[in-house]
This record gives C-alpha cells, structure tokens and sequence, in this order.
C-alpha cells in the first residue's frame, strides 16, 4: 500500500506571543484530497533536506513582503513583513522549480514565486486600482469578488470553471510579471488573480483563498485534489526509482 503523499505547508509569522500559527483550513484541505500535512515554521535553514521528504508543497498566505525584496517603495497599510519567512519562502520558491516540485502558491504564496522569479507587485491596490473591486474588506477581512479564468488554462481544466466568486483577502498583487509565469485570470478591475508556470507543468497560484470555502465549494477543493494527484504521482515515479535501483 502506497504512502500518502507528503504536503509541506508554510506557516504564518510569529506571534506577539512568539507563536507559529496557520489557519486549520489548509491542513483539512490537504487531507481531504488524501495528502499528509507537514508544516513549515519560518526561518527552516535546510531547505533541500525538506524538500527531500516532500511530495508536493503549498505556499500560503500571510503577511506582506518586504518591499525592499522587490524593489518596491514602503506603504503605511504595509503588515506583518517577517524577514526570515520572506528568506526561506524565496529560495523554497526557487528549489521547487528547480526540483518540479508539485505546488500550489496561495494569495501571499504567488507573491512570493513572482518575486523569486524577479517580478514585482503592487503594494497597496486601492491606490492603483481605486475601489471598484473590493479585494478585503477593511482592516483585513475577507470578500468574494467575481474572478475570470482564461478557458485554455490548466487551471480552467483544474476547476472545471471559467467564471468563479472565491474569498479575497489582500490588498498586494502582481504588477510586474516574472518571465517565466504565465498569467491565466484576472479580477474585473484588471488585478491579477492567478498565474502558471512555463517551465513548471505541475504549478497554480492563485490570489484569492480556495481553503476557506474548499469544505463546501468543490471547486476550490479541486485545486488541492489536483495537487495531491500531481503529488501522488511524483511520490509513485520516486518509489519506482528506488526500487529499481535497489
């Protein structure tokens, strides 16, 4: 019987109360579709001996990005920057393509690959986009907001879906795009909302949040399926590897 694949998950900042946190909706996302959560606190300095027990890998949301990572300006609605998060996510950004790691980059996380791959991002949307779309609702709460997804994507494919209203919950997004992603929807006010990867079959990211409603929404549950699928395959291909060589 084969081993459930193996889902490293990034975790938020440390508290005020010097606590690891992340939201339970991920975990119960990841063993919904048959994967086996592994958590990742900031500030892991073995990377590629993680990234050796991993199957499939989701970088989650958070805090902001320090500007500085991307040549940006600092902003007043700026929060949560952690630098040793920021410093671990990039080169787990980095790795994953490199190894054609599974990966499924959520709001914060798909900022990060930009990043990583040399893109920039806008640091607060309302000053650039103005407020015609509600992308949280202020000081930091989610919103359902209409997303357009382009029909030829592997994500349409993914969510059997073109035309979707999952939970927003940021105020940053990409601005300019890394070479290597492909962006494959967009909000109606034109911010960008999802992207893949050329050189990386087996990578989304999404701006918007699929863990808060995949419990109910089987559309945003998907996401996580295909991910443990990809991941389930990868896990196969490695066990027939071993096995041959033994």
């Amino acid at each position: 019987m084969n081993s459930p694949p193996v889902i490293g998950i990034t975790t938020y900042a440390r508290d005020e109360h010097n606590e690891l946190k992340l939201p339970f909706e991920y975990v119960a996302a990841v063993r919904r579709a048959g994967g086996l959560p592994l958590l990742i606190p900031p500030g892991e300095r073995e990377t590629h001996h993680l990234l050796d027990q991993l199957s499939g890998l989701i970088l989650a949301g958070g805090g902001d990005i320090d500007p500085v990572r991307y040549h940006g300006l600092p902003h007043d609605d700026i929060y949560l920057v952690d630098h040793e998060r920021d410093e671990m996510e990039i080169v787990l950004a980095q790795a994953m393509i490199q190894r054609q790691i599974p990966t499924l980059a959520i709001c914060r996380g798909v900022q990060i690959v930009n990043t990583a791959c040399g893109g920039s991002l806008y640091s607060h949307l309302p000053d650039v986009f103005g407020e015609q779309v509600r992308h949280r609702i202020p000081p930091r709460n989610p919103v359902p907001h209409e997303v357009h997804v382009r029909e030829n994507s592997r994500l349409a494919a993914v969510l059997g879906a073109t035309c979707l209203s999952p939970m927003s919950w940021h105020h940053q997004a990409i601005d300019r795009v890394a070479p290597n992603l492909q962006i494959v929807a967009h909000a109606p006010d034109g911010v960008v909302e999802a992207c893949e990867m050329t050189d990386h079959p087996s990578f989304v990211g999404v701006q918007w949040h699929p863990e808060l409603t995949a419990a109910t929404d089987q559309t945003q549950q998907r996401l996580f399926d295909e991910l443990i699928t990809q991941a389930d395959t990868t896990n196969r291909s490695e066990g027939d590897k071993n096995a041959f060589g033994r």
